[in-house]
């Protein structure tokens, strides 16, 4: 896994389910294979800081399969308990059979190395003197990401720490019973999960693949982030000016799993969800998410969509950093740039505004980002309202019984808070 994402930049969730098929790998052999491979690439800065010390060199200039391999070896003797020479001795053995004796000996080097400090004394010796960069380096976060989210923190910036750990754990799997097919209590007790705590939809597992499980199948259930849950249930909560007449949209649609849980909603009611996604093989997605829901899927983009105004509730779930969904994507964090943050913004205002002008006079649009970096949250809604004099609802009302969303009237979910990705929700209101 960690050679498809270093070689072709593959996404690690998307590539390592079907490898534990292909392998055959079930229970704690699967689980053990997660771990090391999920945990590697969440800890890739701390990882390659050790290695370069250890080699005497920098890891652009040791050859991508060792360096796979010493991350593999290194991540064990550093954040695992499998013993030093286990670690040491099947790293080893796997360079030796791929590669012969000449090269297995330097990462036995290597790793000999690595092993003779703990972590914390690895994070004494390498990590930067200032606070925010050791902590950055600590819990293997870049330096901007880490200040990014103690600016969204904001007064309580001292809880960076706690939001880093929590951002560096392996996550609970967060599953959503499809209203009108079954509760989460049903879900839960199929499953053998637990019922959550904010959605009344979300059931936690603790591990496993939930692919295989009966509900997930047969399209009962899905899996999908409390978080995500939530910004879903605060558009259909919003209130309107005058009657909802059932005509909602879902204007950054793909791949599709809050327009499902909208789709299961509406149809509820009797109304209807239009989803918009300008990539066809993400509207096929969305397709299969929302069969046999009250859903129109049109390929197109959110910016020039030409549909009929007069919505009365828009989601705008907008593409961004995902700066707020690291823990679920291990080698994003790695990837992204500060140059990304200006690029999506952009785009950001743009869909925000196109949802806008889609809003019958007393509709509600919602926006939403799972990333809380303020240039992508609070910039863009602010940029939108000063420009539209639209009205901004107090957010936190329409996640009710959840603790701690923020000052307002945007809220802001926190992993270490909530136990959710770092979803950003927002709510504007056209006057009549």
């Amino acid at each position: 896994m960690l050679r498809a994402v270093r070689e072709r930049d593959a996404y690690a969730n998307l590539v390592l389910p079907s490898l534990l098929r292909e392998q055959r790998l079930a229970g704690r052999d699967a689980a053990f294979a997660t771990e090391l491979a999920y945990g590697a690439s969440r800890s890739l800065g701390l990882l390659d800081a050790v290695i370069a010390d250890c080699a005497g060199r920098p890891v652009e200039e040791i050859d991508g399969p060792l360096l796979d391999v010493l991350r593999l070896g290194v991540y064990q003797l550093l954040r695992t308990r499998v013993g030093a020479h286990a670690a040491v001795d099947t790293s080893v053995d796997l360079v030796r059979s791929e590669s012969g004796t000449g090269k297995a000996g330097f990462v036995n080097a290597v790793l000999r190395r690595a092993a003779e400090r703990t972590t914390e004394e690895w994070v004494d010796k390498l990590a930067p003197r200032d606070p925010l960069g050791h902590l950055a380096f600590e819990y293997a976060h870049p330096v901007w990401i880490a200040q990014a989210f103690a600016d969204a923190l904001g007064a309580r910036a001292g809880e960076l720490r706690d939001l880093l750990a929590a951002d560096d754990e392996r996550p609970v799997v967060h599953l959503v019973a499809r209203p009108g097919e079954i509760t989460a209590e049903e879900l839960a007790l199929v499953t053998g999960g637990e019922e959550g705590r904010w959605s009344p939809y979300a059931v936690y597992l603790e591990g496993g693949d939930p692919g295989k499980l009966e509900p997930v199948r047969d399209g009962m259930a899905a899996v999908q982030d409390e978080g995500s849950q939530l910004v879903a249930l605060a558009l259909t909560r919003a209130p309107l000016l005058g009657p909802d007449t059932g005509r909602w949209l879902d204007l950054c649609a793909g791949p599709g799993g809050k327009t499902a849980l909208l789709g299961a909603l509406a149809g509820i009611d009797g109304y209807h969800v239009d989803a918009v996604e300008p990539a066809e093989h993400r509207a096929e997605l969305v397709r299969k998410a929302t069969r046999d829901m009250p859903v129109t899927v049109h390929v197109t983009d959110g910016r020039d969509s030409g549909l009929t105004p007069g919505y009365d509730r828009i989601l705008v779930d907008a593409p961004c950093t995902g700066l707020g969904a690291l823990r679920r994507r291990p080698e994003a964090r790695w990837r992204r740039t500060p140059a990304d943050v200006r690029d999506l913004t952009v785009l950001q205002r743009e869909l925000l505004t196109a949802a806008y002008d889609l809003l019958r006079p007393g509709g509600v649009v919602v926006y939403s980002t799972c990333s809380p970096h303020l240039s992508e949250t609070v910039a863009v809604v602010s940029d939108t309202v000063r420009r539209t004099a639209a009205e901004q609802l107090d957010t936190r009302t329409l996640i009710p019984d959840v603790p701690d969303l923020g000052d307002g009237p945007a809220a802001q979910l926190w992993p270490h808070r909530h136990g959710t990705d770092a979803m950003f929700v927002a709510a504007l209101r056209k006057p009549e």
